[in-house]
Parts: structure tokens; sequence; C-alpha cells
């Protein structure tokens, strides 16, 4: 490795290139699963382009981070799908309906469980993955919630100021009324981080029941109002590059392909899923009603 070759622990690199996150890469190297020009490797070690990097035995290609292009998608996740590559009672699972990768993998952004639905994002930079999802980038997530019953002001005020969960404190920093029929209700609500099923379990601790979950915004990314469940849209670079600004990730060259598809992501960012009166409603009715 040339010393004026900038180079990158391993974990990372192997993060950031999709083909693990940092924590299964780092358990594979403490396994010595992971070698560097032909030498086991160790916790701490660095590689840079040139350097043969091996995981079980195959071929790793090493590039600089800012020459690796860096793709997201945006997924419209149905209920009944589950975020997982594979599932032993044979559920369908987010990871069916995504295009195909050579050499890389898609990396789940946050999960939704499996009777929520709405944006998903997935990158094939597992940096980029850990930084949104850890807790320090504090990334707002929005949510469409309805709720069976009236939230009474002073339900409002324990959700908005805390509610004590099995793993600890958690609230809301936007709490709003988006309107609803009969004995359904709507709200926008705002957090975060992204426990498991902790809107619901936020809910249930004041006495109410969630009976339909959509998230609708990650950050600056919005559920485009196009977008039909159980579909995605691969964003263009620009977006991708705001996004990975958000978390102080270096922008990236790519390979050429910068602006692909923008016109078509740019339509739909124009119209995101709606939060104003009834506007879930009707996002619910239309997901409903339409047929391929």
């Amino acid at each position: 490795m040339s010393e004026q070759t900038v180079s990158e622990k391993i974990q990372k690199v192997l993060a950031r290139l999709g083909v693990g996150s940092r924590r299964v890469m780092e358990q594979a190297i403490a396994e010595g699963r992971v070698s560097v020009n032909g030498k086991m490797a160790t916790l701490g070690d660095r590689v840079a382009p040139g350097d043969e990097l091996r995981v079980d035995g195959r071929m790793v290609r090493v590039t600089a981070e800012e020459e690796t292009r860096r793709r997201v998608l945006i997924y419209y996740k149905p209920e009944g799908e589950i975020c997982t590559r594979s599932d032993p009672e044979g559920r369908p699972t987010v990871f069916d309906h995504l295009p195909e990768l050579r050499n890389e993998r898609w990396i789940l952004v946050g999960r939704l469980d499996v009777s929520s639905s709405g944006l998903l994002l997935l990158t094939t930079d597992g940096e980029l993955a850990n930084r949104l999802m850890h807790p320090s980038s504090e990334i707002d997530r929005e949510y469409a919630v309805r709720v069976l019953g009236d939230v009474r002001p002073e339900m409002r005020e324990q959700l908005m100021h805390g509610v004590m969960l099995e793993d600890g404190l958690a609230h809301f920093e936007v709490f709003d009324a988006v309107g609803g029929e009969g004995a359904n209700r709507w709200y926008q609500v705002t957090l975060r981080e992204g426990r498991n099923r902790e809107i619901r379990r936020m809910f249930e601790a004041v006495g109410l029941v969630v009976s339909r979950l959509i998230r609708v915004r990650f950050g600056s990314v919005h559920l485009p109002r196009q977008l039909r469940t159980g579909r995605w849209l691969e964003m263009d670079q620009e977006a991708v590059d705001q996004l990975a600004s958000e978390v102080e990730l270096l922008l990236r060259r790519g390979t050429g392909l910068y602006g692909l598809q923008k016109r078509r992501t740019e339509r739909m960012k124009e119209a995101p899923l709606p939060a104003r009166r009834g506007g879930y409603l009707r996002q619910q009715r239309r997901d409903e009603d339409e047929v391929d």
C-alpha cells in the first residue's frame, strides 16, 4: 500500500461497499474470515485501492470512497411484508421486489414492522445506512397514524413529554391532528429514533390502539404521492448527495451516471404524500382501489 494513498479501516470499507453492516464485518474480522494481501486481518487494519481484500475467500474490490457510486432507493412497503431477506414462514419480504445488484447488496435504513407500511430507504452504502440510523444523527421520522378513539389533551401532553416504555422514555417531537371519520382519527407524528414498534407501544401506554401506521418521511426524503405500494424509485444523484450531506458524508463523483432518473424523481418530489386534513385517507383509498 502506498503511503500517499488514503486508507480506511477495513470494517468501514466493507460496510461502505455493501458487503455487510459494520457490526457484522467486525464480527467477520474477529472470526478470521477477512484477509488483506494474503494475511489474516485484525480490527484496526486499514486498506486502500490496490490492496487484495477478501471475505470468506471472495475478492472484494477496494475503491476510494469518492469513486464509489452511492445508490439509494425509495420503497413503498405494503402491510404484510417483512424487513428481512428471507423468512422461514415463507412470508413476502421487501427484498422480493428490488432491482438486482452485482457485487453489491441493498441495505435497509431502519425497519417497519409487518403491520406497518410506507417509506423505506435502501442503499448500497453501509456507512450511509449506519449514519442515518445512528441516534446521534437525530434524523426525523414522520408518520401518519390512525388511532381508534379520540386522543384527549392530557394524552397528547403525555405523548409529547414522554411515556416510559420497557426500553426507556419515548416522546414525539410533533403531534398534529389531520382528520378522520367515525371512531378512527388520523394524526401526524414525528420522532427521532426507530425502536421496535415504538409508536404502537407509545399509544398503548396511554390506553389507545393504532389501527394503521404509515411512514411518510425520513429526514429530507418524502414518500412520493405517485409511488404505489410495493413499488420502488431510485433517487437521483443530487438527492443522494443531499441525503449524504445531512450526515456529513463525503460526496462522491460516481460513475458518470449523475442525474440518472432525475426528471422522474423530481416530479415525484413535487407532490409528497399530503399531510393536510384527510390526505392520508384519500391515499389509502387510492391504493386499495388501484389494480395493475
